[in-house]
């Protein structure tokens, strides 16, 4: 009987442990989804304001530009996926993941070869598992994205966009990331890259005028500039919108492991107390055989 009691106190003394570490873990990342969220809207009127340009230029003028001309036949598409590099963000990565596993496979059902483009280590881990080939993976800062790595993926993905087929290049890209709509709600999600589709997440009011442009130089040459820095400002708020949906995932995962610890230490409690009871029952059981025998004799 002793020894059970041991038993539960050591699991109630490694349980507590347990669980400061995941209170510890809540806490930065509640003190980081803050920020994470100021990046976000900080990030949204440059995201929007080039893509309204970007918008004006396409659609006001007749341009066969190779970044906006729908392909006749897609043989190859580039698949960009970001997850985590950490775990403990309950089921942040894997719905990512599976949500570029249903790309893929309509991809695939459409007769394109993919290539794959990795953020994350959980991506990376994903594919290696599954012996996998991807073309580049970029790991580190998941959860705070820097903008200089937004460059580098854009260059990448633009350089191979650029390429012929018969010299590996693809004629489509998209982008799997996670779409942060609240602290409660973190929504997996693709975005065509490439050709390229105009998403403004800031759509105008009824009644309000998009500004009219004149170019100086030619269109084709405000292009040549301005869609280079529109893909890098897309990916950017890409990751910006993923890394505060890897943050807001794992302090609710943080929580939920928290309270399930306080549980069991409850569970634990109770059953050393019971424990507990049924030594001293026993105890004053032996205690009083011990006296009736005494009396007896």
């Amino acid at each position: 009987m002793g020894a059970q009691i041991r038993v539960y106190r050591q699991k109630i003394a490694s349980t507590t442990s347990t669980r400061k570490i995941f209170k510890a873990m809540e806490l930065i990342a509640t003190s980081r989804i803050g920020k994470a969220r100021t990046r976000v809207a900080a990030a949204l009127p440059y995201a929007n304001a080039i893509t309204r340009a970007v918008s004006a230029v396409s659609s006001q003028t007749e341009i066969d530009h190779p970044l906006t001309t729908e392909r006749g036949q897609v043989r190859r598409a580039a698949v960009l996926v970001m997850a985590s590099d950490r775990g403990l963000a309950g089921s942040y990565s894997a719905s990512a993941l599976k949500q570029a596993e249903g790309l893929f496979e309509t991809l695939r059902s459409e007769g394109k070869e993919i290539q794959a483009y990795l953020i994350g280590r959980k991506a990376q881990v994903y594919f290696d598992f599954r012996s996998r080939g991807y073309e580049k993976v970029w790991t580190g800062g998941t959860d705070a994205p820097e903008f200089s790595t937004a460059r580098e993926v854009g260059e990448a993905l633009l350089s191979t966009f650029l390429k012929d087929f018969e010299d590996g290049g693809v004629e489509e890209i998209h982008v799997v990331y996670t779409k942060f709509r609240s602290m409660v709600v973190q929504e997996p999600s693709i975005m065509r890259l490439l050709p390229l589709e105009v998403v403004d997440e800031d759509e105008p009011q009824d009644g309000e005028l998009l500004p009219l442009y004149e170019y100086e130089p030619e269109p084709e040459q405000v292009l040549d500039a301005l869609l280079p820095r529109y893909i890098e400002a897309r990916i950017f708020a890409a990751m910006l919108q993923a890394a505060a949906s890897e943050l807001a995932a794992r302090q609710r995962a943080m929580k939920s492991a928290g309270d399930n610890a306080t549980e069991l230490i409850k569970k634990y409690t109770r059953l050393r107390n019971t424990a507990r009871q049924a030594e001293i029952t026993q105890e004053l059981s032996e205690i009083v055989a011990g006296a009736d025998a005494l009396n007896a004799s």
